[in-house]
């Protein structure tokens, strides 16, 4: 079973209408998107999952409630294209739900669980390189930059060389989380599952997730339609600070002009914020689901 966190705060946060065109850019197991399709009888709803599993499941949910959507199999980088390729140029709302669906990651043949023995593939998709191959063929200085920057890891390199020299014989995801806790040995700075954050890396530096987000988001915010929703659940601090950013970017007037009175319609903020602080799952989802701990919920609106 998938649990969507914050399901109602991320649906109402769409405002939306019965005749309004919804893009689900995170598809997954359809928990957002079958609330979505449900009220829209005279829409249509459009979604992207690169993960055809997802997809295939999610198309038998749909068809249950409705047929007036779409699925591209497809990672959501390609919404502009793929929404052309249909005949849609704008639409009245867009979701990311940026997590990852619980069937994907208690999957031990996915590679995403620690907890779990399986391949140490870790793809979304069936193509692209697995976590094994950067494992065998990076640099003990690139394992170090993703652990860093990807995982915010304190000891990334200690740990990188301790991967690195022990590469041949890590196969499996339980054969990495014993060198990664042989690397960290007692430190004080763990007292729980010190691979958790460099199988976050991986995951992270294999699916290029922190790249695709910062070239969609803007891509996005210029599909919407006057008074058009865009809603962002993210997971981890790198997604919020690059979602953070890219807001802030677009509801303000380009500094440059800041204090003109007579301001070029190019230049004027094309969105606002429709709340200034992220939405966080109640008391009552944490003790549901302790895995949308981290989610934070930001939501934006064309003006």
């Amino acid at each position: 079973m998938h649990y969507s966190v914050l399901k109602s705060e991320l649906i109402e946060s769409l405002n939306i209408k019965e005749d309004g065109i919804y893009v689900d850019a995170t598809l997954g197991y359809a928990g957002d998107s079958k609330e979505i399709l449900k009220r829209i009888k005279k829409g249509c709803l459009v979604c992207f999952d690169q993960d055809k599993e997802a997809c295939e499941y999610s198309d038998k949910v749909l068809k249950d409630i409705g047929s007036n959507y779409k699925i591209f199999n497809t990672n959501f980088v390609n919404m502009v294209e793929c929404l052309e390729s249909i005949g849609i140029e704008y639409v009245d709302g867009i979701i990311f739900d940026l997590g990852f669906s619980s069937p994907q990651i208690d999957n031990a043949k996915r590679g995403f669980s620690f907890m779990q023995d399986g391949p140490l593939d870790m793809r979304m998709s069936s193509t692209g390189i697995s976590a094994k191959e950067i494992i065998d063929t990076y640099s003990i200085e690139d394992l170090s930059k993703i652990f860093f920057e990807y995982g915010e890891e304190k000891m990334s390199r200690v740990i990188a060389k301790k991967v690195n020299s022990n590469k041949n014989s890590i196969n499996t995801t339980l054969d990495l989380v014993a060198v990664i806790k042989d690397a960290v040995g007692a430190n004080y700075f763990y007292k729980h599952h010190p691979e958790r954050k460099i199988f976050q890396a991986l995951r992270i530096a294999v699916n290029n997730e922190l790249k695709v987000l910062e070239d969609i988001l803007p891509e996005s915010i210029k599909l919407l339609k006057k008074g058009g929703r865009l809603a962002v659940i993210t997971f981890h601090s790198k997604e919020d600070r690059i979602v953070k950013q890219i807001f802030k970017k677009y509801s303000e007037v380009d500094e440059m002009l800041r204090g003109e009175r007579n301001i070029p319609d190019e230049y004027k903020p094309l969105i606002k914020l429709v709340n200034k602080k992220p939405i966080i799952p109640s008391k009552k989802e944490l003790a549901e689901n302790s895995r949308s701990a981290s989610a934070k919920l930001r939501i934006i609106e064309r003006i």
